[in-house]
């Protein structure tokens, strides 16, 4: 697919991005671990990091939002994560000379993320995101998460570009589908986590993308 027409890329964070398992699986550990209770490989938990506490504390105890105890976990969870969020994270090695040569193209990107403010903001500083990117869209800067597209719109107007001419790269499916409803195109970082649903193939995304250097490729950048 050709991409010429694009103004703006925007981004998924965790999964895309960034490896932010280590960290958050290693959250849910330190919950288990301080309970007395085994502990989970990372790869057992990295499936559901897009999913944030609500994913993680499903596989660790088998937990859901309606669940009496859950709250209690959420905000156990939370805690625990922002207190070692920065000890393994890192972004994927393709990323940086992916954004380096949309940067160098003039061509802008921002990141939409399920990720609360109080998380994404000083996570996307420390890595050096946040200065460059033209906007940081928390999971709390609108009244709405995705799949609802009201995040990707928000970051299509501070980028100071239509919709049509963004498009949405992200890991999960809720990221095609948000993408999807906010009239952009779509492309599926398939080295993401990718969840536990459809195989990515199945998504309906515009792309579906091995590695960060096959979307410079459709943009038609070196």
């Amino acid at each position: 697919m050709n991409l010429v027409d694009v103004r703006l890329v925007l981004f998924d964070l965790d999964g895309t991005l960034i490896d932010s398992a280590p960290d958050l699986a290693g959250a849910a550990n330190d919950m288990l671990a301080a309970r007395g209770l085994p502990t989970l490989a990372v790869a057992q938990l990295s499936p559901m990091c897009g999913s944030g506490a609500r994913g993680l504390l499903g596989v660790a105890f088998q937990v859901r939002p309606d669940d009496a105890a859950y709250e209690a976990l959420k905000i156990e969870f939370l805690d625990r994560y922002e207190a070692r969020m920065l000890h393994s994270t890192h972004a994927y090695p393709d990323v940086p000379p992916m954004l380096e040569v949309l940067s160098a193209a003039r061509l802008p990107w921002a990141i939409v993320t399920n990720k609360a403010e109080r998380f994404a903001l000083p996570l996307t500083d420390a890595l050096g995101l946040r200065t460059q990117a033209v906007a940081i869209i928390g999971g709390d800067t609108t009244p709405h998460l995705k799949p609802h597209p009201a995040p990707l719109l928000e970051a299509a107007r501070r980028g100071g570009v239509e919709p049509k001419h963004c498009i949405y790269v992200g890991d999960d499916q809720r990221d095609v589908i948000a993408g999807r409803a906010a009239g952009m195109r779509t492309a599926a970082a398939a080295w993401g986590y990718l969840g536990v649903g459809p195989p990515v193939e199945a998504w309906g995304a515009d792309l579906v993308l091995s590695s960060p250097s096959q979307l410079l490729q459709h943009l038609g950048l070196p």
